[in-house]
């Protein structure tokens, strides 16, 4: 949690920054985060498929399994990231013209969208690296090195970003170095600690196309989901953009504030279930697993959503610290809001899709987002606020309706506990069930 809370202060340190230069630029780095989201789900995914089989493994005392699930993810995200620096590179400014973004908006996103996309490699390998040994059980070692890797990245975007000390007034630019910087630096350092003896993660020459396979089952619903989420945001932001670039900045700005209250927790908590759930699951007590899902969830409920009455009791007094435009702050205050009310269902979902990724089901969650998002934020968005005119306050309920959706559908997932059965099949089939003779037998 305390990882989580650093990494989203960076985000949230950079959005503030921005905020001092214009509303444009905040746009910007809104919508330039649109396209990082891409990548950024690639790595996420990859992490899934590697935390459920590091946490099963782990479990069962199949370390060399677990070892080749995590060389082989590693690989996988590094070699997926090339991609999106050439793009990044040639057609930046180009993707967020797309959008229907301003010509200035659009200039300042393509220049920091081509800086954080050359580090996308390094960002693969950080996410995956860090699952990897979460999964094994060290959730310290990553927290150390993440840690570190934001609050360098803080200290560059305030540095580079409004010019302090010695160094240059950068704006946009140096917002955009400091994170490129953070990625790399997080990737080098983790893929030390995993090939040092200071963590019980470790590389290994990779040779079972089991595992591949199974790596890949798991992970490839997580990232067309992530994927999936992240073409919808398109067309929402473009929706936005409709009532103006300031309806859209005040958009980043109330779901900033509401991640930075609410996610260190809620993620914190996802990553914390599919560790539990996932070595329970390796140990063969399934309904201990169970038992755990349900009680993170309960814990996440009663937290966060406290947390939610915070927010929605001061959004106003939040926002206030990223704008000072009158009229983004109101529509930021109220998406905000909009976000509070959600909070107790944004947990549930997370914490509830984390017991089932490390229990091998990611289509569950996979169906329950992008059908909350398609059919609940953008067809609502659409439909009630643009067509029906009736307009921002459409979009508010948009958010509420897509997480309940998405909640309930997890939820029933969950306590039907199909998942159970196929992490025991994968589970055979690798060769890791506990009592196994040789955990590396899988071909």
């Amino acid at each position: 949690m305390v990882e989580q809370f650093l990494r989203t202060l960076m985000r949230t340190t950079d959005i503030a920054v921005t905020g001092l230069f214009s509303p444009a630029a905040v746009a910007a780095v809104g919508l330039a985060d649109l396209y990082a989201r891409l990548p950024l789900r690639i790595g996420l995914g990859l992490g899934s498929g590697v935390i459920a089989l590091s946490s099963q493994d782990t479990g069962s005392g199949a370390t060399t399994n677990r070892d080749e699930a995590i060389t082989q993810a590693i690989l996988l995200g590094a070699v997926a990231g090339i991609p999106f620096v050439l793009f990044g590179f040639l057609f930046g400014e180009w993707a967020i013209a797309l959008l229907g973004a301003e010509s200035e908006v659009a200039r300042q996103g393509g220049i920091y969208l081509a800086i954080i996309f050359a580090t996308t490699p390094a960002r693969h390998v950080a996410l995956v690296a860090a699952r990897s040994i979460q999964g094994a059980g060290d959730t310290r070692t990553p927290m150390y090195i993440n840690g570190v890797s934001n609050a360098l990245n803080i200290v560059g975007t305030l540095t580079l970003g409004l010019g302090l000390w010695i160094a240059p007034e950068l704006n946009i630019i140096g917002v955009g170095i400091a994170t490129a910087f953070g990625n790399v630096f997080s990737a080098l350092a983790l893929l030390a600690a995993i090939a040092s003896p200071w963590t019980p993660a470790g590389f290994v020459r990779p040779n079972q196309w089991v595992v591949t396979k199974q790596l890949l089952t798991i992970s490839a619903p997580r990232i067309v989901e992530g994927l999936g989420s992240t073409v919808i945001a398109f067309p929402f932001n473009a929706i936005l953009l409709l009532f103006g670039t300031e309806v859209n900045a005040a958009y980043q700005i109330g779901q900033r504030v509401y991640q930075q209250i609410t996610a260190p927790l809620s993620r914190g908590y996802r990553t914390g279930t599919s560790i539990i759930v996932g070595q329970t699951l390796g140990e063969g007590d399934p309904e201990g697993a169970r038992y755990n899902g349900w009680a993170a969830a309960l814990l996440g409920l009663v937290t966060v959503g406290s947390l939610g009455v915070v927010l929605f009791i001061g959004a106003e007094w939040f926002v206030d610290f990223f704008t000072d435009d009158p009229e983004t702050r109101f529509y930021a205050a109220n998406f905000a809001a909009a976000y509070a009310l959600a909070a107790p269902l944004t947990v549930l979902y997370t914490v509830l899709a984390g017991a089932l990724t490390s229990g091998s089901d990611t289509k569950t969650p996979f169906i329950a987002r992008i059908t909350g998002m398609l059919f609940g934020m953008l067809g609502i968005s659409y439909v009630f606020g643009v067509v029906l005119e009736f307009g921002v306050p459409a979009i508010y309920a948009s958010i509420i309706i897509y997480y309940l959706w998405a909640t309930l559908y997890v939820a029933v997932g969950f306590y039907r506990g199909a998942w159970v059965e196929r992490t025991q099949a994968m589970m055979d089939e690798r060769g890791s069930t506990p009592g196994s003779t040789d955990d590396s037998s899988a071909e």
